[in-house]
């Protein structure tokens, strides 16, 4: 039998607020984990999710906010370069705001949280790259800034990594961990864009 999760325990919520009273955060869909050495398990997939679900949001005048990975020149996370752009099918269009980040944290040395409190919002709804490093990172730092945030599961990859004590993690493995930990307290975590509401 499994345990109660941390979120019951504090009566936290357990459904996500609809798309249309959120903020919707697309968190380094970039080319970098579409090929070379940080292709990620189960990207294109991923990919396509996350593009019907910005869709969607924009189809409810869901705010929307795309966040990009810089880690300098000659970098996979390179924003000057092919590989360091946004992805096509979920690339920004009209005002939809870009936010560069350096850290896994979105929040971390950005104005993300002026940016949603201008917008005044509390509920917000991620996907993105990578599971168990910045879509983790941001969404434990929303939950701390007092937002309720919800990770689209289908909507995330990751990779494989290795195990400090030998061997690799299979990147299946740390994609559940991962999403099972945000799921103790930290976030909602649905399994596809269908089950936020609109």
């Amino acid at each position: 039998m499994s345990s109660p999760t941390l979120r019951s325990l504090l009566q936290l919520p357990a459904e996500p607020a609809p798309l249309s009273k959120s903020a919707l955060i697309l968190i380094d869909c970039q080319n970098t984990y579409r090929e070379g050495v940080m292709q990620l398990e189960g990207v294109e997939p991923a990919l396509a999710e996350c593009s019907r679900l910005l869709t969607r949001a924009r189809a409810a005048g869901t705010p929307v906010i795309h966040i990009r990975h810089d880690a300098g020149p000659g970098s996979p996370y390179d924003v000057t370069a092919p590989i360091g752009q946004i992805s096509d099918p979920v690339a920004p269009a009209g005002d939809e705001k870009v936010i560069t980040k350096t850290l896994p944290s979105a929040f971390a040395g950005t104005d993300l949280d002026a940016e949603l409190k201008r917008l005044g919002v509390t509920d917000v709804v991620l996907a993105g790259f990578m599971t168990h490093v910045c879509i983790n990172s941001t969404a434990r730092a929303a939950f701390s800034h007092g937002y309720r945030p919800t990770v689209v599961a289908a909507g995330t990859a990751t990779r494989s990594i290795p195990d400090p004590s030998g061997g690799d993690v299979p990147a299946a493995a740390l994609h559940t961990a991962s999403l099972a930990a945000l799921s103790d307290i930290f976030a909602i975590v649905v399994s596809d864009n269908s089950k936020v509401p609109t």
